[in-house]
């Protein structure tokens, strides 16, 4: 079972469009529902005035008191692992239906999806799960639902948000959400890890994830022998094929025969133990050392460093976005004048370095990276496309980066110029942007082998597209007039 959709917790309220789709409990104007809040029929998610808030059963408040009670959820909470978590006072929570409480979260800077992630963050969010899981076994609980939705991200810092998932464990009942464990974390680790498959555009593309029976008909011979893949995919796919369609009740069945908490806890040290000893497969991809390979010399590189620096303290930012950042460099520098930095690229590999770099560091949980390719982002999907929001409907930044990347989406991916500054627009943000001219190299490669039908892509035109949009407060050149680069304001400001 999937849970409650994961981007109640952004702090973001939905669009009158969301509203009107789904019916809002009957309580105060203020309140709206999560639209995507439906599946687990014991809570629901709503918003007030910036708050993140949940209404509960009877049965999820017995489990939540359980749960807050316990030594390893104020461990967990307090390292950051897990959402701070408060129950409303009771006078307050009536007003808000007939829930049996209601909860306060703690709001996440930016909602992401594992179909966004790199490898190392899959990998990270799947042990999270699991060191969870082994802390409420010790304390007689269990997580019901397994879904990578319930891993949020605050920075480069995994955060577990679903806290209803929490759940007392019945004598002799099974782990419920293995299944799910394995279609939505070990499954898409096992196609990078063996395979060298990115697996991000499946998980795009299934919501549920990645069944035993689609992964299975991929694996050779030689994979049989693998960590894991007999047990956790052959016997799981053989599993589901005896009783798929068969009326027996598989779960109370296992109950009955007096299912032993210790296998749990020996499945769950035994996935720990695999997730743990993956690798991504993959050959090496085109930007993965762009420190190193970028196109400037160094006294050019270090002008763009401070142009970027000085228009970022223009003011202070709540959210910055970087598109096309590579691994990071200036979603660093703008982190400085920023509280959340969202680096978005489509260069999995330049992201994993970005990733792993910033595990250390002590802006680790200002940066967010996220592999999206800007020319296909991320669509609303999922039930009536409410589940799984857009780019821009999990929360617009305040400053947006732009640099180098104006050419590969006109020329690489065939964008009108216009269209996309139009589109850079509608975030209604500041914007520092580079210009790549035609005399550039990069950009002689790539028209190198295709017909030069990009008559838009002058640097006047540009200009005049910025204009129509934006003040420019402050441009330079670059490489010798090669590039340019700008930093304007949305014409909407003073």
């Amino acid at each position: 079972m999937q849970p409650p959709a994961s981007e109640a917790l952004s702090g973001l309220a939905p669009s009158p469009d969301r509203e009107r789709a789904t019916a809002a409990p009957a309580v105060a104007s203020a309140v709206a529902a999560e639209p995507g809040s439906f599946r687990d029929r014991n809570g629901a998610v709503f918003y007030r005035d910036g708050e993140i808030l949940r209404g509960i059963s009877a049965k999820a408040l017995a489990n939540w008191e359980r749960l807050a009670a316990t030594p390893f959820f104020q461990e967990f909470t307090a390292q950051g692992s897990i959402v701070r978590t408060e129950r409303l006072p009771d006078d307050e929570a009536r007003s808000f239906g007939d829930w049996a409480a209601v909860l306060r979260h703690e709001k996440v800077p930016f909602i992401s999806y594992p179909y966004e992630w790199t490898f190392g963050m899959l990998k990270d969010a799947a042990l999270l799960h699991l060191d969870l899981m082994q802390a409420a076994l010790g304390a007689g609980l269990i997580l019901k639902d397994s879904s990578a939705y319930n891993i949020q991200w605050r920075g480069a810092q995994p955060v577990f948000i679903d806290i209803p998932s929490f759940e007392v464990l019945g004598k002799g009942e099974p782990w419920v959400g293995y299944r799910q464990f394995c279609e939505l974390f070990l499954y898409p680790l096992f196609l990078q890890a063996y395979k060298g498959v990115d697996y991000r555009p499946w998980l795009r593309g299934q919501i549920d994830g990645i069944p035993a029976g689609s992964l299975r008909p991929l694996l050779s011979a030689r994979d049989l022998i693998r960590p894991g893949v007999l047990l956790h995919v052959l016997a799981q796919d053989s599993l589901q094929r005896r009783y798929a369609g068969k009326p027996q009740n598989v779960r109370s069945s296992i109950a009955k025969a007096g299912f032993d908490k210790q296998l749990i806890v020996r499945n769950v040290e035994g996935l720990r133990k695999i997730v743990t000893g993956l690798q991504p497969g993959g050959s090496k991809t085109v930007w993965a050392d762009y420190d190193r390979t970028h196109s400037y010399d160094q006294a050019e590189f270090e002008a763009k460093c401070a142009f970027v620096r000085e228009a970022s303290r223009h003011r202070r930012w709540r959210m910055a976005w970087d598109l096309g950042c590579n691994t990071g460099t200036f979603s660093r520098l703008i982190a400085e004048q920023a509280d959340h930095v969202v680096s978005m690229d489509g260069d999995w590999m330049a992201i994993e370095h970005l990733y792993q770099a910033q595990q250390n560091r002590p802006d680790q949980q200002k940066i967010l990276p996220l592999v999206v390719n800007l020319s296909d982002p991320s669509p609303a999907q999922g039930w009536r496309g409410l589940e799984r929001r857009s780019l821009p409907e999990r929360g617009r930044p305040e400053l947006t980066l732009c640099l180098a990347l104006i050419h590969h989406i006109v020329i690489s991916a065939n964008i009108p110029m216009r269209d996309f500054i139009g589109w850079l627009a509608g975030l209604g943000t500041s914007l520092v942007i580079e210009f790549v001219s035609r005399s550039d190299e990069m950009v002689q490669t790539l028209l190198a082998n295709k017909d030069d039908q990009y008559g838009d892509y002058q640097q006047d035109q540009f200009e005049a597209c910025l204009a129509e949009h934006y003040r420019i407060r402050a441009d330079q050149s670059l490489k010798g007039g090669k590039r340019h680069i700008y930093f304007c304001t949305p014409k909407s400001e003073p």
